[in-house]
């Protein structure tokens, strides 16, 4: 029997419709996504599953961004990277379509080659690999504990019963990865997370509830005072530093490696652009929501990860049962949050080390040997790499931003349909522009206040 490549089925722009003689055996041409048959997606678990996504633990680190910019510039500046996304996923999407490639790295492919792919497919698994990494540490942050500046912030499991064994760091690291993550990760087909994604979007709303919630109190009783709405900038090195923020805004919004595998899963494949501009406008309302509270709630004092600020007394009623609602709330969202975020890396990274094979979905000895490779892998980088700060400096000034804005630009610019406008040359110029340069000074601070630290004690 031959088997017909799923780039080769009819599609339609609505009621997706499927050949009959088309067997339901995907190949590796499939780009690498097992094929099932079922009736197709729904639109509220499509927008919930890109929602999750998007909003991970990026959310955690944007009121620090905006500690950094001030209110006005940051609020600015989260608003205008979604509408850069949107823009680069319309690009995928567009370019996707002459070609009939039915993922990002099928884009790359037929725009670039094999090579185009394979440097997409590195960069997804680089990103991935940093993102869950930082979602572990979170979760090891609010569990058991962290220290910022000297200073100790406890964890839930320590607040509730002491200093022991069983809830150190590591140890509940390793529970939370065998009793939830691992379980997780073994599903095949990301539609059937779509109900894990629809909780976990629904705390991150409680999240952004809570602490809207106690900002608000605490403003009313004159207990805070309105922050900075500009930034503190007094000479061209406090300047640079404001750069550093744009790798964590970036990653802040990285969801296209996603973005053909939900589209492919849908029943009406048409209606994939409202839920690209569905999922942003929802997720930009919990990111600027999440920012201005918990930098009106904290200033000067929010740390690179705000969960870590809610473990001291906030000076309102049931403050710590609140603290213990926000932190545990966000847990949850994040451990919900992990299986759709390794769901692409997986398959990306199969992709990578057997380009050949059949589809991962149909093998199940190599499937389960990559997610126990890629789980203990996350698991050891989070019991070593110390703050989310770090990594999302890293993954964001690399791979995320090569996903989000770089090859999307690049693509049209290549234009291998002849199908790119005017317009479209001149934005995909202006992305790369702008993102080469914002993250050659990220870096460049970054690799300057290192350097500082390194040299201290000697001084």
């Amino acid at each position: 029997m031959t088997i017909t490549p799923r780039k080769d089925r009819k599609r339609s722009k609505g009621k997706r419709v499927v050949d009959e003689n088309a067997p339901l055996l995907p190949t590796r041409q499939d780009e690498d996504v097992g094929f099932d048959e079922f009736e197709g997606g729904s639109f509220s678990g499509a927008v919930f599953n890109l929602s999750t996504t998007i909003v991970g633990a990026g959310i955690m680190a944007l009121p620090a961004t905006m500690k950094a910019l001030g209110l006005i510039p940051g609020i600015v500046l989260i608003i205008f990277v979604a509408l850069l996304t949107e823009a680069s996923i319309d690009m995928l999407l567009r370019f996707s379509r002459p070609g009939k490639s039915l993922s990002y790295g099928g884009v790359m492919g037929d725009a670039f080659g094999r090579s185009g792919k394979i440097f997409l497919q590195v960069c997804v698994v680089i990103n991935n690999v940093g993102v869950l990494i930082v979602y572990m540490i979170i979760i090891g942050d609010v569990l058991s504990g962290t220290s910022s500046s000297g200073v100790h912030h406890a964890g839930l499991l320590e607040e509730w019963f002491g200093t022991h064994w069983w809830n150190g760091r590591t140890f509940v690291l390793l529970v939370t990865t065998l009793a939830v993550f691992a379980p997780l990760a073994f599903f095949k087909r990301v539609d059937s997370l779509r109900y894990t994604s629809a909780l976990s979007v629904g705390l991150a709303i409680a999240f952004v509830v809570i602490t809207a919630g106690i900002a608000i109190i605490k403003l009313i009783g004159g207990h805070i005072a309105m922050p900075r709405l500009f930034p503190n900038v007094i000479d061209i090195p406090s300047f640079v530093r404001l750069f550093t923020v744009v790798p964590v805004l970036v990653t802040a919004y990285i969801c296209h490696y996603n973005v053909h595998t939900i589209e492919s899963e849908l029943e009406d494949s048409s209606q994939i652009q409202s839920i690209v501009r569905a999922s942003l406008t929802m997720c930009s309302t919990v990111y600027i929501t999440t920012s201005f509270f918990g930098f009106l709630l904290f200033g000067d004092a929010t740390l690179d990860d705000i969960l870590a600020n809610f473990d001291t007394n906030l000076g309102i009623p049931y403050s710590q049962l609140l603290n213990d609602a926000v932190r545990v709330s966000y847990a949850i969202h994040l451990m919900l949050v992990f299986p759709i975020i390794f769901f692409a890396l997986r398959i990306n990274l199969d992709g990578l080390l057997f380009p050949s094979a059949r589809a991962l979905s149909h093998d199940n000895r190599r499937f389960s040997l990559i997610t126990i490779v890629l789980i203990s892998l996350i698991f050891l980088g989070a019991n070593f790499i110390p703050s989310i700060w770090d990594a999302f400096q890293f993954t964001g000034a690399t791979a995320a931003v090569c996903i989000g804005f770089i090859f999307p630009a690049a693509i049209t610019l290549r234009d291998p349909h002849g199908i790119a406008t005017k317009k479209d040359k001149i934005l995909s110029v202006f992305m790369i522009v702008l993102a080469l340069f914002s993250n050659m000074v990220a870096i460049y601070s970054d690799a300057c206040s290192l350097a500082k630290k390194l040299t201290a004690p000697s001084a």
